[in-house]
């Protein structure tokens, strides 16, 4: 039977972030993938101009409709919009037998505030304790944390917290980091694992956040253990974003034919 993994995010009508680069992503590694909408954005590689989140019942209506019927192995949460829709994530999570990966979308590429400080607060006490790995870049980390994140050691420090905070497992994407892009898993048992890559000089990152955590979950979908799951997504985006498309007057989407 085919590995079934499903979205919990936002659409990008551009289709390089949110649930279309999930579902890019899931396709890609071979998983049927499934989409439960929570927020519409109006937005292109240039910037976002609106962002209208769904109502809370009609989210939790989806994650029924499809829990009830093709459950997933694994799941992951993206951009979440308004408080009540991140509580009724949270309330949904709880019930969840199979691993979710929460990416905690915060702001997008372009700068827009996707979640406000209402809204994060409840993430933090609600969902984030129900997270088998939580995926917050550099100032995800330092937003939740309210530490100072911007080197191998902070970032460290950041995980340790986010664990304490009830997060299973943390990696810390670093991204934005001089030098090479390194990335910290710690776990729950307190392994820290390295994941590093070449910086790849280029604008076009658009999605890319979306596509490493989509990755992710695609490989637990099938079983992988987390360890490996990381190391196949970090490699995974690397190569979309070396064999980007070039699409779009700004920011462009990754390959995810990569």
């Amino acid at each position: 039977m085919m590995p079934v993994a499903l979205t919990i995010a936002g659409s990008d009508p551009s289709g390089g972030a949110g649930l279309q680069a999930d579902l890019k992503t899931f396709h890609r590694f071979g998983v049927y993938g499934e989409a439960v909408v929570t927020l519409i954005t109006v937005q292109n590689t240039r910037g976002v101009t609106r962002v209208d989140s769904l109502a809370a019942d009609l989210v939790v209506q989806q994650i029924g409709a499809v829990l009830s019927d093709i459950p997933p192995a694994a799941a992951k949460t993206g951009a979440l919009g308004s408080k009540e829709v991140v509580a009724a994530v949270a309330a949904a999570a709880a019930t969840f037998h199979f691993p979710l990966v929460v990416d905690p979308v915060m702001i997008s590429k372009h700068g827009a505030r996707l979640l406000d400080d209402d809204s994060a607060r409840v993430l933090v006490e609600q969902l984030l304790p129900h997270a088998f790995l939580l995926t917050p870049n550099l100032d995800e980390a330092a937003a939740i944390t309210g530490l100072m994140v911007n080197d191998r050691v902070s970032m460290i420090r950041a995980a340790e917290k986010l664990i304490a905070l009830g997060a299973a497992n943390v990696l810390v994407k670093g991204g934005h980091l001089a030098g090479d892009a390194l990335d910290i898993l710690l776990t729950a048992s307190g392994e820290i694992h390295e994941f590093t890559a070449v910086r790849i000089a280029t604008p076009h990152t658009h999605g890319s956040g979306c596509t490493y955590s989509a990755a992710i979950t695609a490989e637990l979908a099938k079983g992988a253990g987390l360890v490996d799951a990381v190391r196949i997504a970090k490699d995974f985006v690397t190569r979309a974003i070396q064999k980007n498309p070039r699409l779009g007057g700004g920011q462009g989407p990754l390959n995810h034919h990569a």
